[in-house]
């Protein structure tokens, strides 16, 4: 089974990527749990990409794949903005980020904990980062 959406890079568009996802995760059952978490880390990945890739420019689009394969789920986010590879992103010193009170920087740390596998390729002006959920069969 697979489902797609393509999402105007607006902050807007946040609330049909949520609405797409609940009824794409429902079909597939997953848990209340697990939708919640996955919600997260796929609207994190989107949301930095609406907003640091393409600067909120609503002519601009994302593009998202949900593969359900045996045993895992994939997310794949394909965008044709500033490239980010997450993999090489530095987890920042949390007391540091504290001590500074500033907002944002932990999102990618979230996306991590909650995804079993991250991949990220750039090819011909094309940037796609795959999120991957394993489950228990």
């Amino acid at each position: 089974m697979k489902h797609q959406l393509k999402l105007s890079c607006q902050t807007a568009a946040l609330a049909e990527l949520r609405v797409f996802l609940k009824k794409t995760m429902e079909e597939l059952r997953l848990s209340d749990i697990d939708q919640l978490q996955i919600t997260l880390a796929v609207e994190e990945v989107c949301a930095n990409l609406i907003i640091h890739s393409h600067n909120c420019n609503a002519q601009d689009y994302i593009q998202l794949k949900v593969k359900n394969n045996p045993g895992k789920i994939i997310f794949e986010i394909s965008d044709q903005g500033k490239a980010f590879n997450m993999l090489d992103y530095e987890v920042p010193d949390l007391d540091q980020v504290k001590g500074e009170k500033r907002k944002g920087g932990l999102g990618i740390i979230l996306v991590k904990k909650i995804m079993d596998e991250i991949e990220f390729e750039s090819s011909g002006g094309t940037n796609t980062c795959r999120l991957i959920k394993w489950f228990q069969s």
